[in-house]
């Protein structure tokens, strides 16, 4: 048997072992073939996958490239050197490596699976979208494949495309459970909580297991308001992973919509005992967000004492000071979180709160105008720029908060199989008070003291929710016609056709509850429409729970409420998203029922 035999022999036997997971015997193996050749690259390149599964990933690195420089056309080392730098954050590296293995090879798989990851991992969607169909031409019953291209269509917020993809991969491989796993996740992303929890438990019953499972499950189950399951399956998750802040978050959040007075007992308890930063912010914001400021700031402070000052601590710390008319300090910490990452709108966010709030529009006008060319369409940042401009007598401010031209309120008439808007809002007010089973408000939604609903209204069958959510196209319809279509205006800029319901949701005020002044980030034309009211609505003098726009999230020097509207059983308003709005409180028993949505315009088909 020639040399060049024994040596392929012996390569498959360590090849087999590294297979079996037995990396000792491998290393063993592999260290004494490269004493009899210690040029052979084939071995060289081996070792380095089993130092790199070992552990040592910075030696089984320096070994791959060894191998490399022996043996440079050797697509198979090249695709695996780049899936290491890949798992090691190092994605655009890992890019040119598959590409130059894809120039030796252009048909070998793992490198285009491996491209496709990393040009996702640098959200670089729609190449790595292109990549995913190159390797579905090649073969339409690739199961990976499928589900590489839902991914990639995922990510792109391409959800129904996305799906097909996932049923596609299902379809050529119906016992993989990672593809039931995937599809479920988006379906929960798409509020179709039951065909979610039927994709995650296929996906079980076919052996899949952990935390993003049982976390998935949990997400499905709070919005069918399956809320001990819940509760059971985030703390699953948390159990098999105390770090993971989404789950902690979760977690969290349905314990206090449950009323429980210790809901922060295992996110503190996790963050605690590890003494790790990024869960107590996360801790901190938890808190701020159940209105417990004391705590939430000393906790920062202990972050700040023990791991030091980093632009995230700052901006948490920031946020809690403003809440608590600490000014001048958030305004240091924001500040310093701001000049560290300057293009983040999150930590440009509250600074620029914090300067509108102590009275220096000018200086937060770069910040703001730094963050509308970055995200033209972001309501929140036309919500700032409107502020700065009514703080320093800019006419911008008067076309952009236009009352009486872009707030409009329409009194609903009752559509064909309804007696009357009285029987409707009764029938909705019964199929709403189903979905209201919270003792406390969500943790970062802007009521207090109520309730919201878990999912969007949007995919509920009952029938008086699907009728109003019907009847509401006609008034978007009108207010579409009478707000024109000026190209220079940016509400009216985008009004060049159909829109979108995109998102609907119910909330109940109860006794002393109140929308805090807030946006809606994502929105164009959001509403209100009022289910059920008080009495005590009625009181012109008090207002009490009647809608107000104008008056910003924090105080600022002069920017007061400008315009008000008392609510009324079967009365929608319609307003541009960018435009500050909140609620006074209400004061008696009875609650106040509504239902809101945003509207977009509808993305153009492809």
């Amino acid at each position: 048997m020639s040399a060049s035999v024994i040596a392929a022999t012996e390569l498959a036997q360590v090849t087999n072992l590294l297979r079996q997971g037995k990396l000792a015997e491998a290393e063993s193996s592999c260290r004494n073939m490269l004493t009899k050749a210690p040029g052979n690259a084939a071995a060289i390149h081996l070792l380095g996958l089993i130092r790199k599964d070992r552990g040592d990933t910075a030696d089984g690195e320096r070994l791959l490239r060894e191998s490399i420089a022996l043996a440079p056309r050797q697509p198979d080392f090249k695709a695996n050197l780049a899936n290491l730098l890949r798992r090691t954050g190092r994605p655009k590296l890992a890019e040119t490596l598959y590409r130059e293995a894809l120039q030796l090879d252009r048909n070998q798989p793992g490198a285009r699976v491996g491209l496709i990851r990393a040009l996702s991992d640098q959200g670089e969607h729609v190449a790595a979208e292109s990549e995913a169909r190159t390797l579905l031409a090649a073969n339409q019953r690739d199961s990976t494949a499928w589900s590489l291209l839902a991914m990639t269509l995922r990510e792109q917020m391409r959800l129904p495309e996305a799906e097909q993809a996932y049923r596609r991969a299902i379809e050529v491989a119906p016992n993989q459970p990672q593809a039931h796993h995937n599809l479920g996740s988006l379906l929960n992303r798409m509020d179709r909580a039951e065909e979610a929890l039927q994709a995650l438990e296929r996906a079980q019953s076919l052996g899949l297991s952990g935390l993003e499972l049982v976390f998935n499950r949990g997400v499905a189950l709070t919005q069918l308001l399956r809320l001990d399951e819940a509760e059971r399956a985030f703390e699953q998750a948390v159990a098999l992973n105390p770090l993971h802040g989404e789950a902690q978050v979760n977690l969290a959040r349905v314990r206090f919509m449950r009323g429980d007075p210790d809901f922060s007992r295992s996110i503190a308890a996790a963050a605690n005992k590890r003494s790790d930063p990024n869960l107590q912010i996360l801790l901190s914001l938890i808190l701020r967000r159940a209105g417990d400021l004391p705590r939430a700031e000393s906790t920062l402070r202990d972050v700040i004492l023990r791991s030091g000052t980093s632009p995230e601590a700052c901006a948490a710390l920031a946020e809690v000071l403003l809440e608590s008319g600490q000014l001048k300090e958030a305004e240091t910490h924001a500040l310093e979180a701001a000049g560290a990452r300057p293009n983040d709108a999150r930590f440009s966010d509250v600074l620029v709160t914090i300067l509108l709030s102590r009275g220096r529009p000018q200086d937060a006008l770069p910040f703001i105008q730094r963050q509308r060319a970055q995200n033209p369409l972001g309501q929140t940042w036309l919500a700032y720029e409107a502020t700065a401009a009514r703080m320093l007598g800019d006419p911008l401010y008067q076309e952009l908060y236009d009352y009486d031209r872009l707030v409009r309120t329409y009194d609903i008439e009752a559509p064909i199989g309804w007696s009357s808007m009285q029987e409707l809002n009764d029938a909705l007010l019964h199929a709403l008070n189903q979905r209201h089973p919270f003792s406390n408000h969500p943790l970062d939604q802007s009521l207090r003291n109520g309730s919201q609903t878990a999912r969007n209204l949007l995919v509920e069958s009952d029938p008086a929710i699907r009728a109003i959510l019907e009847i509401f196209k006609l008034p978007l319809q009108d207010y579409q016609q009478r707000i024109g279509a000026d190209p220079n205006h940016p509400l009216t800029a985008r009004n060049q056709g159909a829109v979108d319901i995109v998102g609907a949701w119910s909330v109940q005020l109860r006794r002393e509850g109140y929308h805090v002044n807030h946006v809606h980030p994502d929105g164009w034309i959001s509403s209100a429409y009022y289910v059920a009211v008080p009495e005590e609505v009625q009181d012109e003098t008090l207002m009490s729970g009647w809608l107000k726009f104008g008056e910003p999230r924090f105080a600022v020097p002069g920017a007061t409420p400008e315009a008000v509207i008392q609510p009324r059983p079967g009365r929608l308003v319609l307003f541009p998203s960018y435009m500050w709005h909140g609620t006074n409180p209400i004061h008696g028993s009875d609650p106040r029922t509504t239902i809101a949505f945003d509207a977009v315009p509808r993305k153009p088909t492809t």
